[in-house]
């Protein structure tokens, strides 16, 4: 059971640090106070709880934190499938437990309004796009973000990459994901941070959207996790010569 606990208290971890840094700090104060996180701070956070958490329990579960990561780690053949059905379970129960730690902290000043495009920092298109985007955009944006967040994991996951620093480079992916795609959709990349904030928002037009945020990440992680798989994963050969050349060329220049 270590390694479900481990998923439920990442993703748990996932949503309360990204989702809580975007309704309780990145418009602290207003827009003329410094002390506001922003797009960059928020873009920060969720890295910063992939970074940490993979760090803490990653050696425990592998650090998925999110049904699509699963999804795509599978068609990469780097994860058992009888254990999909169980990850997605305890990594949806810690973003529905997240988003309800949230929003009891959110209304503590008495002051919370979820008739917003986006309360409690959930994910949208169209009337429910931070940047107004429509159903295509919101669906190309998904699908590719997630795409290329499971070349990253696979790649800095890989038996051939540097050990030790697979959580730096994720992470910063992550960052850099929500830099491109918060304008969109707020940024999902992930089923489960999307599910447990939609959930408490009280809004019967953000959950009737989260049907995006299951389709296309996992279409995009499954897409990524296949290509890498297929066409960039090196084996013991490719290394080999690869060392081979190097060599070669080390001694004719010497």
């Amino acid at each position: 059971m270590k390694k479900y606990v481990a998923e439920f208290f990442g993703t748990f971890w996932l949503v309360i640090g990204g989702c809580g840094s975007a309704v309780l700090a990145a418009n602290f104060g207003g827009e003329t106070n410094p002390l506001g996180l922003g797009f960059l701070g928020v873009s920060l956070a969720f890295g910063l709880t992939v970074l940490t958490m993979a760090y803490a329990v990653g050696h425990i579960s592998g650090g998925h934190f999110n049904p699509a990561v699963s999804f795509g780690l599978f068609a990469g053949k780097r994860f058992n499938g009888s254990d999909l059905l169980p990850y997605i379970m305890a990594q949806v129960l810690g973003a529905i437990l997240a988003g309800c730690v949230l929003l009891l902290i959110a209304s503590g000043k008495g002051t919370l309004d979820l008739s917003g495009s986006n309360p409690l920092a959930t994910n949208g298109y169209g009337a429910h796009s931070p940047g107004g985007y429509n159903l295509l955009s919101a669906l190309i944006t998904e699908i590719v973000m997630t795409f290329m967040f499971l070349i990253i994991i696979m790649g800095a996951t890989d038996r051939f990459a540097p050990s030790g620093f697979a959580p730096v480079a994720i992470g910063l992916g992550l960052t850099l994901i929500h830099l491109i795609s918060i304008p969109i959709t707020n940024t999902s990349v992930n089923p489960a941070r999307s599910t447990g904030v939609a959930l408490f928002s009280g809004n019967t037009e953000i959950i009737a959207q989260l049907w995006l945020f299951w389709v296309a990440p996992i279409i995009g992680a499954v897409l990524g996790g296949w290509f890498y798989k297929t066409f960039l994963e090196a084996d013991d050969k490719t290394v080999l010569n690869s060392i081979d050349s190097t060599l070669s060329e080390e001694l004719t220049n010497r």
